[in-house]
């Protein structure tokens, strides 16, 4: 079977192509941004990249700072078509099945040709923010519905988005929830006991979605007391973190560490951290189901989770194996649940054993591997 992805250069992407490594397919990748060099993890795969500047030429980012107008006449020339460049994948290739990753990055720009190829099928794997917030990201009902229409099979990372996708015109097969990144890989050995951890772990995007400040305002009203004696690591932390943080007196008489967000952390490294963390708190106005959200809980950590179209609640059950933060903007509110969840030992005792098992039993990304692979091979003999 010959199957070309499309997707933007993404970590959780390389993770689930990456299921199917030695599964006898023919894996082809077209990077939609063509940005950077080919991508060693995933070294197996076929990567068409390259192919969208016809010319390089000197002096390229002094134009651009000094010279808008004229760099853009220059890019114009430049710069091939997405569509036609990938019709000619197309046409060349003859790929059994096309799967998207993304709708407006990745599918959008390439919607026209696959309306004309009616003949391939179509996979569209929903991600994060893509169908809950789609207007907010610049695309129109009319859009989405014509999009939806063209996708033969979808893939989501929660209920929430594939009832989302019904309501806006998607009639075809759905393929079931699954975790953006193809599923999780757990190093148990280490997953601490509940009261060997010590460390409050917070995801760090400020980003107009991620409103990672306000945990950190609630930060500031929590009592020293309970503070003093842990470690907070802030991760992938945007500059407007790293410098709220700086400004904070208070935060700075702590043991705290910036993990910022254009610094590389290996996913083996942050499953370690999260192995060591009391809780994981995570904040935004917008998302689908977050992987670490699903990494912490299987590490251990005690989750505290913004709710955005009551996504969280598929997985956690508020004040058993976790607690869903109902305001994301009300740093008192976020302040009392840390203080909670501090305090109460045997609550994150009992989270623990639950989310653990849980997770390993419907994350597992060695059981999940085989579902993956099937998941094609129903495409490619469904006569939809």
């Amino acid at each position: 079977m010959k199957i070309l992805m499309v997707a933007i250069p993404n970590h959780h992407f390389f993770q689930w192509v990456n299921q199917l490594k030695d599964s006898g397919h023919e894996i082809y990748w077209f990077d939609i941004t063509d940005g950077g060099p080919k991508v060693e993890r995933i070294n197996w795969v076929h990567q068409i990249k390259g192919w969208k500047q016809r010319f390089n030429f000197p002096f390229r980012q002094g134009l651009k700072s000094k010279m808008p107008r004229l760099y853009k006449m220059i890019q114009k020339i430049r710069e091939r078509d997405t569509k036609v460049v990938f019709e000619k994948i197309i046409e060349d290739l003859k790929p059994d099945i096309v799967h998207c990753f993304e709708m407006k990055l990745a599918g959008m720009p390439i919607l026209d040709i696959l309306e004309k190829k009616d003949n391939i099928k179509f996979i569209y794997s929903s991600w994060g923010s893509d169908m809950y917030a789609y207007q907010e990201l610049g695309l129109s009902k009319n859009e989405v519905e014509s999009f939806l229409t063209r996708v033969d099979f979808l893939i989501t990372d929660c209920k929430r988005d594939y009832k989302i996708a019904g309501e806006n015109g998607f009639k075809n097969t759905f393929l079931g929830v699954f975790p953006g990144n193809g599923g999780i890989y757990f190093e148990k050995e280490f997953i601490k006991e509940t009261a060997d951890r010590n460390i409050i772990l917070i995801k760090g995007y400020e980003d107009g979605v991620g409103k990672a400040i306000k945990v950190i305002e609630s930060l500031e009203l929590v009592s020293s007391n309970l503070l003093k004696d842990l470690k907070i690591v802030v991760y992938s932390a945007d500059l407007k973190v790293k410098k709220r943080i700086e400004e904070s007196s208070f935060l700075n008489s702590l043991d705290i560490k910036i993990l910022s967000r254009n610094k590389f952390i290996s996913n083996a490294e942050l499953l370690k951290i999260m192995g060591e963390s009391i809780i994981h708190v995570g904040n935004s106005i917008s998302d689908g189901m977050p992987n670490v959200l699903l990494e912490s809980m299987g590490m251990g950590a005690f989750p505290i989770q913004s709710n955005p179209g009551n996504v969280t609640e598929e997985v956690i059950k508020n004040g058993i194996n976790g607690f869903i933060i109902e305001q994301p903007l009300d740093n008192l509110a976020i302040a009392k649940l840390i203080e909670n969840a501090i305090k109460n030992i045997e609550l994150r005792t009992s989270a623990q054993e639950y989310n653990t098992n849980f997770i390993a039993e419907n994350y597992n990304r060695k059981h999940l591997q085989k579902s993956i692979v099937k998941l094609y091979e129903k495409v490619l003999f469904n006569k939809n």
